[in-house]
């Protein structure tokens, strides 16, 4: 993948150099050519000076290739410019964007960009977002045996039931986040493109939940849990 980020402070450093030892390539734009110190010697990534929602500034910072963009400047309006320009105009898929204003949150999260407030900001919730099929620890029960977590599902399993996941996972969806809103299940409920679904689940087999839902659909099947309708009724 290639992630492109706008921003280079604190929080963007962080994510550059954590993708990079993910084995992304990455490009970071900022403005200020000097912030670029922030990220070391030993960062392989491209440096790109220039304004974020810029087009020739994006062209260089390889945003027709890129996979994802994170917009974590100090400015809302700038950041979620950049973020509109990356997925309107270059068709960036996974695009976030750093909000300051959370009153601002779901009316850009309406028009398909995930936010992040200040005041919740990690590097971890970013990347959740930014990386199809990443999760994100959300909640665990004061015994420790259940934990809540917030998966983006890989895209072949759009269409599917919410009951077919619980079947396929064993774990129970407790709501979605689509269109920025939180939405409790019904029976007759099917994940849409953009949702993101939270799941409580045994925290023994959290590995087993997570890979099932970052890989395309039949790929991955858990012992005793794969059995679709038809298999069922045969």
């Amino acid at each position: 993948m290639h992630f492109v980020i706008m921003g280079c402070g604190r929080v963007g450093t962080m994510l550059a150099t954590k993708a990079e030892a993910m084995g992304h390539s990455v490009a970071v734009i900022d403005r200020d050519p000097l912030a670029f110190r922030r990220l070391g010697e030993d960062f392989a990534g491209r440096r790109v000076a220039g304004i974020g929602f810029d087009r020739a500034t994006l062209e260089e910072a390889g945003a027709r290739e890129a996979s994802a963009f994170a917009a974590v400047s100090s400015g809302d309006n700038s950041n979620i410019i950049s973020a509109r320009v990356a997925r309107e105009t270059f068709g960036v898929r996974n695009v976030v964007a750093r909000i300051y204003d959370p009153r601002r949150a779901e009316v850009y999260e309406r028009l398909g960009i995930a936010t992040v407030a200040t005041v919740r900001w990690t590097a971890d919730q970013v990347m959740s977002r930014l990386v199809p099929g990443s999760t994100a620890h959300e909640y665990r029960d004061v015994s420790g045996a259940l934990t809540l977590l917030e998966v983006a599902p890989e895209t072949s399993w759009m269409g599917v039931p919410l009951l077919e996941i619980e079947r396929r996972s064993g774990a129970r969806v407790t709501h979605l986040t689509r269109l920025g809103e939180g939405v409790l299940p019904t029976q007759q409920m099917r994940l849409q493109e953009g949702d993101r679904v939270h799941l409580m689940a045994p925290t023994a087999r959290l590995a087993e939940v997570e890979t099932l839902l970052a890989h395309q659909r039949g790929d991955i099947t858990l012992p005793g849990l794969d059995r679709t309708d038809s298999e069922e009724a045969s």
